[in-house]
């Protein structure tokens, strides 16, 4: 396809003069490139392929930079950075070196803030128009919300200061129904009833007409008319939930009509009070796989687009974890799962099919989801919270004082620990172990293999007594070494005891180690290589076996403070260590996009680099 129009926007003022139909072949074009960028370089396809026109939209009626627009999450960007002068760069995004997957306000000054996580944009919005003010700036500030971050309960609390405010402040409420699964509770429900009451908003605003047609003749009289007013009004029709926090409800608006869209957002600029606009979209919209599935299409991998079939699949951490689950389950009725709006990206779809009455899906909600848990916990059940590591960073407060605190026996499934890659530095799994080792009694297991996350799963459940996690990493497992067999649950050793020198590490840098060690050897030398599994408490003979090197180095896919190397380095000096002892782990810095391997070389906590460090 050509991108007639797509190719000459170089930004959003160019938008200004395009007619209707103009505007609808630029939405065309959008899909189309969006598709074709997603099937090479993966990404988010549903959520981008159903906010095309709502951000056309935003850009054609407001006047960005100048005014701002915060995103949630930020995976719906790709249409936005289109249209605000990336479009000659758009197909390096989520590459090394290319655009960002999500908003970045180093990338342009038409990201306004930087998102990857869910529930923020209200919040960051009001700060954003709170300091507008207090410049004597009148410019328009816009939050971008799907009615997935709704199970949030940040937004609330973004909202319920939001109604204050008094001045060009607008939220949109993009309701596709999904986050991404189905929406689950009670506001999910509560949305769709205000879907499917049309009559109400036509009642609504035929009586705003006609009661703002009623005179005032001044004080008392005038008084008491406002009053009948207000009273007529509740009479009428119910306000929204969103009325009663304060904000302007307007909606709901077709979400893939330019022109109603454009009349909505037009006439919210004339209004002075807080406001939020219901916006009701197709996830998937323009792709007819993405629109049938649009939870497969949520976050993909290269795949063909004349089929959507994936250019590669293979078995993962995530689904072996759901299998093993799912087996521990059937012999054991106590065992429940827990998910915050990830059933599908964690691997427990066939667990809530098959045992619906102990799953849980809690939404977009990581904090609640471990309170939860640790309610459960502490009623007798055997709950598992299946998280991504980076999402987990939202329940530290509730890990300490619901969890741990009391000794609730909560499991933790840790997904995508570690580097994962594209997604960036938003959703890498850096900081889980440095949470977990800073809280008392908790235990933590980090295999490598399949096997190990079977058993390091099954012993965190059944001989752990305290909050126990187990964490993977995002993808398959690497290649095993040749000889080597079942994982241990505790730790392993590999190479040659003899050896004066000791690499340590444990999860997936295991592999890289033992690709290390290969190329040691062939320049004449051999080292050996300690694999830890449980990190946290770390063995004391593990600590006892390192003791006898004269040389050791730690390798972690972690961050450097409150890192496993420096518990393990305490442990050697109680015991009267005299070698060398050197860490290489992530010291100080966010990690940017690229893939796992291109990061870890970056890193230096590649085979190459790790052999070098031993030279």
């Amino acid at each position: 396809m050509s991108y007639d129009i797509l190719s000459t926007i170089k930004s959003p003022a160019d938008l200004k003069s395009l007619s209707d139909e103009q505007l609808e072949q630029l939405c065309a074009e959008i899909r189309e490139k969006l598709i074709d960028i997603v099937s090479v370089n993966g990404g988010h396809l549903s959520s981008n392929l159903g906010t095309v026109e709502l951000t056309v939209a935003l850009h054609k009626v407001f006047d960005c930079p100048r005014d701002s627009v915060v995103f949630d999450v930020g995976h719906q960007s790709y249409t936005h950075k289109m249209l605000t002068g990336r479009y000659d760069r758009i197909d390096t995004i989520r590459r090394e070196g290319g655009l960002s997957g999500f908003p970045k306000r180093c990338e342009s000054e038409y990201d306004a803030f930087i998102a990857g996580h869910a529930s923020t944009s209200i919040s960051a919005a009001l700060g954003i128009a709170e300091a507008k003010l207090l410049e004597n700036d009148d410019s328009y500030t816009i939050a971008v919300i799907g009615d997935g971050s709704l199970t949030g309960g940040m937004a609330y609390e973004g909202m319920n200061n939001a109604g204050r405010y008094k001045k060009n402040f607008i939220i949109i409420l993009n309701d596709n129904r999904m986050s991404i699964s189905r929406n689950v509770g009670a506001m999910a429900r509560y949305l769709s009833s205000i879907r499917m009451q049309p009559w109400y908003l036509r009642l609504k605003s035929g009586t705003e007409r006609a009661l703002n047609k009623i005179p005032f003749f001044g004080s008392p009289v005038g008084t008491v008319l406002k009053r009948s007013k207000a009273k007529v009004k509740h009479v009428m029709y119910r306000h929204t939930i969103f009325d009663k926090l304060g904000l302007s409800y307007y909606g709901p608006v077709d979400g893939h009509n330019m022109e109603e869209l454009t009349n909505a957002l037009n006439a919210l600029k004339k209004s002075k009070d807080p406001a939020l606009l219901h916006v009701v979209t197709k996830k998937g919209k323009g792709y007819k796989y993405a629109e049938d599935d649009s939870t497969s299409y949520h976050g993909v991998g290269s795949f063909n687009v004349d089929t959507g079939e994936p250019i590669s699949s293979k078995e993962n951490f995530s689904s072996v974890f759901g299998g093993h689950l799912c087996s521990l389950a059937e012999n054991d009725s106590k065992i429940c799962a827990v998910t915050a709006a990830m059933a599908a990206g964690t691997g427990l779809k066939d667990f809530a099919k098959l045992y619906r009455d102990r799953f849980f899906d809690v939404g977009i909600a990581e904090e609640h989801a471990v309170t939860f848990a640790s309610g459960l916990a502490v009623s007798g059940m055997l709950p598992v919270f299946a998280v991504y590591s980076t999402f987990l960073q939202r329940g530290y407060d509730q890990l300490i004082h619901d969890a741990a605190m009391q000794g609730a026996h909560l499991t933790l499934a840790i997904d995508r620990a570690g580097v994962v890659g594209e997604d960036g530095e938003t959703h890498q799994g850096l900081f889980d172990v440095s949470m977990l080792n800073s809280i008392p009694g908790s235990v933590v297991y980090s295999p490598c293999y399949f096997d190990g996350l079977r058993n390091s799963l099954t012993a965190a459940i059944y001989t752990a007594d305290s909050l126990a996690a187990v964490r993977y990493p995002r993808g398959g497992e690497s290649d095993r070494p040749d000889g080597y067999e079942t994982e241990n649950i505790n730790y392993d050793i590999w190479g040659d005891k003899e050896s004066d020198t000791l690499i340590v590490t444990y999860g997936r840098l295991f592999t890289e180690a033992v690709k290390a060690r290969d190329i040691v050897k062939e320049n004449g030398r051999d080292i050996c290589i300690l694999k830890l599994c449980r990190i946290k408490p770390i063995d004391p003979a593990a600590v006892e076996f390192a003791k006898g090197f004269k040389r050791i180095l730690f390798f972690e896919e972690g961050m450097r403070s409150g890192s496993v190397a420096d518990i393990m380095r305490d442990k050697l000096d109680e015991l009267g260590y005299d070698g060398s002892f050197t860490i290489r782990a992530i010291d100080n810095v966010f990690v940017q996009h690229a893939s796992v391997q291109s990061s870890l070389k970056t890193l230096g906590l590649d085979a190459d680099s790790m052999a070098e460090a031993v030279r």
